[in-house]
């Protein structure tokens, strides 16, 4: 534990890539083999479960430290993160810890069927043999918010450096639905093969967001143009007579989406197709959030089947007849590709993203701008000679969105934030007016600079209403303009509407509160 306590300080404490690199391989090459495992499990968001409430943590604590359960509370609003709340105020240990990194966690998982007498007795007996560090890491662990602030790009960049195997055979490795429990470092990064596991899907090919517009970008006649499609990046694999459907983020979600069961017959075995899983119905996409109410199910009744139909909307073809082929030109996998679904007949559930006509950028300019009338984001961009690489990689590929909507709103809540920014109020409720009333519609939290937040941070202070522990509400005069994605009816939310990726665009010192938005002209944006 020590050893990777350590690392994180390390981490931590540094924002150069190089330095965070240098630090993981230096770990990889010194730490237990379980220990590695459960590392690069941890960096890719294979977390132990959580076997104990924060609630019962916040009570041991604060009785361990000898102090009343009221002032941890406000301590830990001041600190903004529970973990370190909890190893700050509790005393020094008095005992020695030699355990590893892979059996604290196993103490956690064991905790999880244990009376609640016998797991405050292992908790503190627990904290009383790490030190503040081990402490701090061994709390973020046990309440499941481990955060190590190193990308999945990064972890691989340093097991290449520490194995000497290239990133994209090891990005490859990684893929899947593997555990330390059911393997070991060696069989997952030193094995040769790595198409042994026929469930594991490649490593997504990542595009950077294009902002200046696309005239530098060289000959239109160079770049592939397609719809940037609103659903959830996924991959479908045929492999053994077996099917198997990924999500981005490395969740196998096959059985979300029974409508892809007819592609194991219909599809020849060894076919990896990367593309969207998109809301499709009476042929058109649905918004969004339709698909959300099928995102956390775990079985999808025939009502929302009938009412939520998904298609794979394809974009790529990444392995054909078993044969990797994203080194490939784009041009040429496309051929393969709508060969592959053309002469498919599984009814509409596979389709393909169509090109857009691409005459001249102006032409592709006035397609962009009707993209939200199709149901898409924008345009993708994709140069016709290149291969499909792993993770974002800046030249190839580039999203062209729609520009974001626009509204001005008033603040009427502040809550502080977490982290650093513990000690600035920096998340905020905003209203629009309907009719003489202000509405609370949405949620936002980034988009300012930290002097803003501070200027902020001191104004709620002196215009506090009331207090509801953490959040406070203020006087409605601060005016922002929020930017978001979409808007769509929502029954859960007061207002009757929800936003999708709400953030501050800038503080409106110009505007006063009575020339605000309307939750009228929020409703005329919804599709």
């Amino acid at each position: 534990m020590k050893q990777f306590a350590d690392l994180f300080i390390q981490l931590d404490q540094t924002t150069k890539t190089n330095t965070k690199v240098a630090e993981l391989a230096r770990y990889f090459a010194e730490a237990e083999d379980k220990d590695k495992l459960w590392t690069m499990a941890l960096l890719s968001h294979r977390r132990p479960k959580r076997t104990v409430t924060t609630t019962l943590l916040r009570e041991w604590a604060a009785e361990q430290a000898g102090i009343p359960l009221w002032l941890f509370e406000e301590s830990y609003h001041v600190v903004g993160d529970l973990a370190e709340s909890i190893a700050l105020v509790l005393p020094d240990s008095t005992r020695k810890n030699n355990r590893s990194l892979s059996d604290w966690i196993d103490f956690i998982r064991h905790l999880k069927d244990q009376e609640e007498a016998d797991k405050r007795e292992a908790i503190l007996e627990a904290w009383d043999r790490l030190d503040k560090t081990e402490r701090f890491v061994f709390n973020k662990l046990i309440t499941g918010g481990f955060r190590m602030g190193v990308s999945q790009k990064l972890m691989t960049r340093a097991l290449s450096k520490y194995t000497g195997i290239e990133e994209n055979i090891l990005a490859h490795r990684m893929m899947g639905n593997w555990h330390p429990d059911e393997t070991t470092f060696d069989d997952l990064i030193l094995t040769e093969d790595p198409l042994d596991d026929i469930s594991r899907p490649y490593p997504f090919f990542l595009a950077y967001a294009l902002d200046d517009g696309p005239e530098d970008l060289g000959e239109v006649a160079e770049w592939q143009a397609e719809h940037k499609w609103d659903g959830i990046r996924g991959q479908l694999i045929v492999r053994e007579g077996e099917l198997f459907v990924w999500s981005r983020g490395e969740e196998l979600v096959t059985t979300k989406y029974p409508e892809f069961e007819i592609l194991t017959s219909t599809l020849p075995n060894g076919t990896v197709i990367d593309g969207e899983i998109l809301p499709f119905k009476d042929g058109e996409p649905l918004p969004f959030q339709k698909l959300q109410k099928r995102i956390g199910r775990k079985k999808v009744g025939k009502k929302l089947l009938a009412d939520v139909p998904v298609i794979l909307m394809a974009y790529d073809l990444l392995e054909w007849e078993g044969r990797d082929i994203r080194d490939w030109p784009l041009l040429q996998r496309r051929e393969k590709l709508e060969k592959l679904v053309a002469e498919n007949p599984a009814g509409g559930v596979l389709q393909i993203s169509e090109i857009v006509s691409s005459k001249n950028w102006e032409f592709l300019a006035a397609e962009r701008e009707q993209a939200r009338e199709k149901g898409s984001e924008g345009l993708m961009l994709k140069k016709r000679n290149s291969p499909y690489q792993s993770g974002r990689k800046k030249g190839s590929w580039w999203k062209w969105k729609v520009d974001p909507y626009t509204v001005d709103a008033v603040m009427i809540y502040a809550q502080s934030g977490h982290g650093r920014r513990a000690n600035l109020f920096t998340d905020y409720t905003f209203a629009v007016w309907d009719g003489d009333k202000l509405v609370p519609f949405t949620k936002a939290y980034s988009g300012l600079t930290d002097a803003e937040f501070q200027e902020i941070t001191r104004w709620v202070r002196r215009n506090t209403r009331e207090r509801f522990g953490p959040v406070r509400s203020v006087n409605p005069e601060l005016v922002f303009e929020l930017a978001f994605e979409g808007i769509n009816e929502s029954s859960r939310h007061k207002s009757g509407i929800a936003l999708r990726f709400p953030r501050m665009v800038r503080w409106r010192r110009d505007k006063p509160v009575s020339e605000i938005n309307t939750l009228e002209d929020l409703k005329a944006l919804v599709r």
